[in-house]
Parts: structure tokens; C-alpha cells; sequence
């Protein structure tokens, strides 16, 4: 049985020719950003001449440090999740029974 790789991003143009969007993402991995950001298309910071100043994963190990509270730092809980269970008394009970007519409409049942 074949496996089906769900990460491979190609596109065909309305002209026929096929763009693999993975491969332009890593051909231009290292090309500095447009605009006045200082990074490059990997999110590396840039020094004068575009030289990486700080990769990547430092950057990002600075924010998580910094921001604690962030997804990256929670802790992940163990305990399984049980969810209560309805009471009967917390349930309104009404007399109106609803039912479904021809045209698929609820509607109160006819006494």
C-alpha cells in the first residue's frame, strides 16, 4: 500500500507549468526578506551585509524564555479529562414533545 506524503506543496499555473512550492521555500532559504525587517526568508536575523547576526532557533528560545506564559511552555497535563455528567434535574423537562413534519421542520406535537 502506497503512503500519501501530505507535505508536498505542487501547484500547476492556469499555463501548465508546475510550481513546487517546497523547493522555491528552500532555494530561497537564505534570502533576505523585502521590506525593513533585517531577516531573512527563515526568520534568521541579519547584520550589515546580510550576514546571520542570530539564527533561527535562538530567536526563537529568546521569545519562550521571555514569554513564559506561551504554548511552548505549558505544562502538558497527564490526568485524563472526565467530564461530569448531566443531571436529570439540571435538564429542563417540558411537556411539548416536537416532532418532525413531511417537510423535515420540528414542530410541537398535536394533542
Amino acid at each position: 500500500m502506497a503512503v500519501k506524503q501530505t507535505g508536498k506543496k505542487v501547484y500547476k499555473t492556469m499555463q501548465g507549468k508546475t510550481v513546487d512550492m517546497d523547493l522555491l521555500r528552500k532555494r530561497n532559504e537564505l534570502t533576505p526578506a523585502v521590506g525593513n525587517a533585517k531577516v531573512n526568508a527563515r526568520g534568521d536575523e541579519l547584520g550589515p551585509g546580510g550576514k546571520i547576526i542570530k539564527k533561527r532557533e535562538d530567536v526563537l528560545a529568546d521569545y519562550y524564555r521571555d514569554n513564559p506564559g506561551t504554548v511552548a511552555h505549558r505544562e502538558k497535563t497527564t490526568a485524563p479529562v472526565v467530564e461530569e455528567p448531566v443531571k436529570e434535574s439540571s435538564v429542563e423537562q417540558t411537556d411539548e414533545e416536537w416532532v418532525e413534519d413531511a417537510e423535515g421542520n420540528f414542530v410541537k406535537k398535536e394533542q
